[in-house]
């Protein structure tokens, strides 16, 4: 069988995914860079990539997340303000950040990538970075289009904090696609105390 390209991450209720869809097209009312939208169904905030996984491998993988998650109960996140990386002068890709309980979501972070070096993931040398991205500028964007986005983010200011419940992790595939990645759930631990 062919690889599996996976990643480990926290599916987004249906309510979060329209206030994102929502702010994209806010910017998109905007005349700056070209970007490519994700589409708002398909966001999540990705805890792990994994790269190309044998389909085998994905009970023992499941496992790994669920000695992650264990003794976690699920807990509160609440949409961010908006940024860019790297800089409003010349973005690259479009977020939004995440707040609330970032501290149980850090520790979930690094319970995985710890649960997954026994099975040959080396940990990520990056700090984490709670974020969802809703979309990235093309490369044929000129300086002065990327001004103008950034100053499009900067001016676009977040209604009321928008909470949701993180009740799970996903073990999820990725399917390169000429309209984009697809995604799929291989497999799901609910979050539970005790």
């Amino acid at each position: 069988m062919e690889p599996v390209r996976a990643f480990i991450a926290i599916e987004l209720p249906n309510s979060v995914k329209s206030t994102l869809s929502q702010l994209q097209d806010d910017l998109k009312q905007s005349d700056h860079a070209p970007v490519k939208w994700i589409d708002s169904g398909s966001i999540h905030l990705t805890l792990k990539f994994l790269g190309n996984i044998a389909v085998g491998t994905t009970a023992e993988l499941t496992r790994a997340i669920s000695e992650a998650a264990r003794g976690i109960a699920p807990f509160r996140l609440e949409l961010g303000e908006l940024g860019v990386f790297p800089n409003l002068r010349a973005p690259r890709v479009v977020w939004i950040g995440l707040g609330g309980e970032i501290g149980t979501l850090s520790v979930i972070q690094e319970n995985i990538e710890s649960a997954l070096i026994p099975l040959g993931f080396s940990p990520e040398r990056r700090a984490f970075s709670p974020h969802l991205t809703l979309g990235r500028v093309r490369e044929r964007a000129s300086p002065e289009e990327r001004r103008r986005l950034g100053e499009a983010v900067s001016s676009l200011k977040m209604g009321a904090k928008l909470s949701f419940t993180v009740a799970s992790l996903s073990l999820m595939r990725s399917r390169l696609t000429r309209e984009g990645a697809v995604y799929s759930c291989l497999s799901s631990v609910a979050l539970q105390s005790g």
